[in-house]
This record gives C-alpha cells, sequence and structure tokens, in this order.
C-alpha cells in the first residue's frame, strides 16, 4: 500500500512499508508543527531553488543521508551544501530503490542560475504519481500522458504564482489522468481557493475523481 501524507503547501511524502520520499519539503508554518527531525525519508525531491519548495530539503538529506534528486543545477547546490545527490534534468529518467522517476518540464522559474524549474512523474512501488511542480498549463501535458502511465496528478490551484482552478481544469484533461490531488493553495491570502468547489466542478464533468487532502492527512493510493 502506498500512502499519500500530505504537510501543506507544496510539500508531501509517498510512503510504502518502512520507505518513505518527500517532495519540496517546505516546513514553515505547517499546521501540524513537524520539524526536519521528525521526517524519516531514504529520497528527497525538489522541483526548483524557490525557499517555498526548497525548504529543509538539505537538512533532511542531510539527517538521513537520503538522496536529493532534482535538476542538475539545483542538485549541485545541494551537494556543494554537503547533500549525496543524483542529478537529473529535463526529459531524463532513472530507476532507483522505489521505481522509476521522470523529470518533467515546469514554467515557472528555477531560483537558481541557468536552472530550470521541474516536475517529477514518480513510479512508487507501482503507483504512478505526476507531481507538476509551480507551473502554468501547457498543452505538452497531453504528451506526459504518453510517455507514463499516471495514476495520480498532484496539481497546483492557488493561481498568481501557477496556474488556478479553471486552468487546472484543463491540465485535467490534457492529461487525462482519473484521480486529482490538489495542491499549493490556501498557504497564504494571495493564494486562497476554494478546493471544494475546484472538486465539484472538475467531478461534474464525470472525467476523474479530485481528492482533497487537509494538511496533516493522509490519502491512500489505490
Amino acid at each position: 500500500m502506498v500512502t499519500f501524507k500530505f504537510i501543506h503547501h507544496a510539500c508531501f511524502m509517498l510512503e510504502h512499508d518502512n520507505d518513505a520520499i518527500i517532495f519540496d519539503p517546505y516546513l514553515d508554518g505547517n499546521p501540524t508543527g513537524i520539524k526536519a527531525s521528525d521526517i524519516h525519508v531514504s529520497h528527497v525531491l525538489v522541483t526548483h531553488n524557490h525557499g517555498d519548495h526548497l525548504g529543509s530539503a538539505y537538512e533532511i538529506a542531510k539527517n538521513n543521508k537520503a538522496t536529493f534528486i532534482s535538476t542538475a543545477e539545483v542538485a549541485n547546490a545541494a551537494a556543494n551544501a554537503g547533500c549525496q545527490v543524483h542529478s537529473m534534468h529535463l526529459g531524463g529518467t532513472h530507476q532507483f530503490p522505489f521505481g522509476k522517476v521522470r523529470i518533467t518540464p515546469a514554467f515557472h522559474g528555477s531560483g537558481i542560475a541557468g536552472g530550470h524549474a521541474c516536475g517529477f512523474i514518480v513510479n512508487y512501488y507501482g503507483v504512478s504519481v505526476y507531481f507538476a511542480g509551480d507551473t502554468c498549463v501547457f498543452s505538452d501535458m497531453a504528451l506526459l500522458a504518453k510517455l507514463e502511465h499516471i495514476d495520480y496528478a498532484v496539481l497546483p490551484i492557488g493561481d498568481n504564482f501557477t496556474m488556478g482552478p479553471e486552468d487546472a481544469k484543463v491540465a485535467v484533461e490534457l492529461l487525462g489522468v482519473k484521480k486529482i490531488i490538489p495542491v499549493h493553495y490556501n498557504t497564504w491570502p494571495l493564494i486562497a481557493q476554494d478546493p471544494e468547489k475546484f472538486k465539484d466542478e472538475v467531478e461534474a464533468g464525470g472525467k476523474a475523481q479530485v481528492f482533497v487532502v487537509d494538511p496533516g492527512d493522509s490519502l491512500e493510493l489505490l
């Protein structure tokens, strides 16, 4: 069984038996008070170097002797900070102990000179999860669904810095994914959204199911 554990903002973990990986570990202000020292993972995946995504990644990676996975520029910065890293880049794939990772484009600032923001398609113990990262909607999302089978899409809906709910609904159509988890909303007033309204509007189309996971809660991925 694979479990999606939502911490807050765009930070979540995937867990299976005695293994876990974490994405964009921004912990500041999370409602359950989780600290870097509470996180036990084998891998840390970071989409870009903005503070609300890089967060506590270095500390978590070093605490756990975990492998930091990102694009080359972001991973090189992590290596210079003393982390064990695996550098990748857009379109690249690699097989890790837990499964396959594909680095996908994300249209957003990288937060680091010469870098690119990215997303991930991760096959984690047989469950395929697409984490779009911070991005606008883009037409090649349809291509991603042809390159990889995707069981769940984790999409930002906050607007202003990323796509908002209306654009995220278009992303759902492009991806053709049946199960959606919204993130990157309600952290601050500027990205306040109603995820239940997004859920109702997506599900009214009858093509996908939306799972609204509150910060601190978990969802079993089937």
